[in-house]
């Protein structure tokens, strides 16, 4: 099995400014790349407004209101992936208003990390100028979440999620869709005018003796307190960054994933290879999820 990436950095930190022209011709992510239509996530709240960019390979779902992602997808063809050692830096998106965008003034003098929502390498196949492209365009900061700036052994579970399940693909066409994005809450705790999620979501959609499967996972930084709700007050009164625990990575249920993100998951729910099943629907979500502790704990066969 291909070993997990570690987090990427840029070579200096710093924003670059590009115009839309930089951008023109992006067609985003394809909802007919596995053969059968995978649609980008959409809010089921009517009122919740966002705004779809299209990348080389995939597509970003902006709540401008967040600042933040509401989703990403993205097509991994794992049969054209391209090594990449680029070094890039990151950069606000000129489609839309910097104001709608957590740029490098969130990010500035603390501890924060700018994690990548789409995969650094998912999107780099194709041609090497196609490639070349993907990698590039990853680097806007609509694809960056604020992260606890740890490597422990659940962030690489989640780095390495793709790698495996690729491997698992490779029976198969060596293709995946990638549904990814932190949950947004109202309650997450406030810094320099973003809340700061405390969980993210991954969604893979693959092709499994022909028919579409689907498998969810739940990366958490919540921190080892005895009192998180009183310790994130405290950093949001005084103007710090939350307190972000180590990473835990967890299996979970994609109908579980659609009622914490508030977003329509069809077709992926009935595709589920960890289904929410009769006895466990009336006990409490959290009690479904299935922590990691190797790629082997990965449930890919239906119960």
């Amino acid at each position: 099995m291909a070993s997990s990436p570690r987090p990427h950095r840029s070579a200096t930190g710093v924003t670059t400014t590009l115009t839309a022209d930089a951008l023109a011709g992006r067609t985003g992510y394809d909802p007919a790349f596995l053969g059968i239509d995978v649609p980008v996530p959409r809010p089921t709240d009517p009122g919740i407004v966002t705004v779809p960019l299209p990348y080389t390979h995939f597509t970003v779902l902006l709540r401008p209101d967040r600042k933040l992602a509401a989703a990403t997808t993205v097509a991994v063809d794992g049969a054209t992936l391209r090594d990449s050692d680029r070094d890039s830096d990151w950069r606000l998106d000129p489609r839309v208003p910097a104001s709608s965008q957590a740029g490098h003034e969130l990010y500035r003098r603390n501890r924060l990390d700018k994690g990548h929502l789409v995969r650094r390498l998912d999107p780099v196949w194709g041609s090497p100028a196609e490639a070349e492209r993907a990698d590039d365009d990853t680097f806007h900061y609509t694809n960056a979440a604020p992260q606890a700036d740890v490597f422990n052994q659940g962030m690489q579970l989640w780095l390495g999620l793709e790698n495996f399940l690729l491997d698992h693909a490779a029976r198969f066409d060596r293709r995946l869709v990638v549904h990814s994005g932190p949950v947004l809450r109202d309650t997450d705790p406030l810094y320099r005018g973003v809340r700061i999620p405390l969980h993210f979501w991954k969604v893979a959609a693959f092709r499994q003796d022909g028919a579409l499967a689907a498998t969810a996972y739940v990366l958490e930084q919540v921190p080892d307190l005895a009192n998180v709700p009183a310790a994130l007050a405290m950093a949001e009164a005084v103007g710090n960054p939350p307190p972000l625990g180590p990473f835990r990575t967890f299996q979970v249920p994609v109908r579980d994933v659609a009622d914490i993100t508030g977003l329509d998951l069809d077709p992926l729910v009935t595709a589920d290879l960890m289904p929410v099943t009769p006895a466990a629907a009336a006990a409490p979500a959290r009690e479904r999820w299935r922590e990691l502790t190797s790629h082997e704990d990965i449930s890919l066969g239906r119960p």
